[in-house]
């Protein structure tokens, strides 16, 4: 087998890919202190064309070398936007129409994999914190949680192995 070239894969630049329709999901980070989490976040939501990011509280916002360094320019292809705290975000996106999911282990949560998206459904999904994970009020306000099920002798994956599991599941939904 032989590797893919660059102008095989039909990649777009940033100004084509900003006029490409996106997937109406938005990643809402949940103060995620790891620069280098936020950019992983931010390559793979230009993979999977989310619509945007929303960094919240002390969420690193680019420009940040570490945030460039894992990202690869994806923080100039994808929309992102700032908030102060993560209920501020989440009152917005509520106000906008959004169910708000987070992703979080909770009782009445439900497994991703009976996650699903009805056509027009608008989606904002909250990742949490490194160590404490979504915040409780963050929680309280969500309208669904949706854990992923694991079966080692960890309690949780890093965030930016679960953003991306979440990201491909919406993606892979809405494109059967």
């Amino acid at each position: 087998m032989k590797k893919k070239s660059m102008l095989e894969l039909h990649r777009v630049g940033v100004e084509e890919y900003k006029k490409v329709e996106k997937l109406p999901v938005t990643v809402v980070l949940d103060n995620v202190r790891s620069e280098m989490n936020v950019g992983s976040v931010f390559r793979t939501a230009d993979a999977f064309l989310i619509e945007r990011i929303c960094l919240c509280g002390i969420t690193p916002q680019p420009p940040k070398a570490e945030i460039h360094k894992t990202a690869l320019g994806a923080e100039e292809s994808v929309d992102w936007e700032y908030h102060a705290t993560t209920l501020e975000a989440v009152h917005q996106l509520k106000r906008d129409g959004y169910t708000i999911c987070s992703i979080e282990q909770v009782h009445d949560s439900i497994g991703l994999k009976e996650f699903a998206i009805n056509d027009g459904q608008r989606i904002a999904i909250v990742l949490g914190n490194e160590v404490k994970g979504v915040g409780q009020e963050v929680v309280d306000a969500s309208d669904k949680c949706i854990e992923i099920p694991q079966y080692g002798t960890k309690h949780s994956l890093n965030i930016s192995c679960c953003a991306a599991i979440v990201m491909w599941h919406c993606f892979q939904f809405r494109n059967q």
